[in-house]
């Protein structure tokens, strides 16, 4: 007696797969906005403290005070927020790889049992 794979199984791995591809593209350009928060991030902190310095300031205080100026926390807010959100993305396509791992080993034991 042959046993068929339940076409449930392929239409779910078609199904992850599809959203696999999504959240590459997706992966793309958060990657992207999260590169480009950094680096407005980093020009806004070296601009800051290159005004502190010319103002006066002791160096050692400098990288204490300019995180707390507005421009720059505000920057150095959407960097974080960009960069959680791509590894968000990132831990997303491990955890949808990781699902068509599963349904492939489901499917490949349901061929393996009509061979008994």
């Amino acid at each position: 007696m042959r046993r068929v794979v339940y076409p449930d199984l392929y239409t779910e791995l078609d199904d992850k797969r599809n959203q696999l591809d999504v959240c590459i593209r997706k992966l793309r350009s958060t990657g992207r906005e999260f590169a480009e928060a950094e680096r407005a991030y980093k020009m806004e902190l070296a601009r800051v403290c290159m005004q502190l310095k010319s103002e006066g300031m002791a160096i050692g205080l400098i990288d204490k005070v300019c995180y707390g100026i507005q421009s720059v926390a505000d920057l150095r807010f959407k960097r974080d927020l960009a960069e959680t959100v791509y590894k968000a993305n990132l831990e997303a396509i491990n955890s949808i790889k990781l699902q068509c791992r599963l349904i492939e080993e489901q499917i490949k034991r349901e061929w393996g049992a009509d061979a008994s």
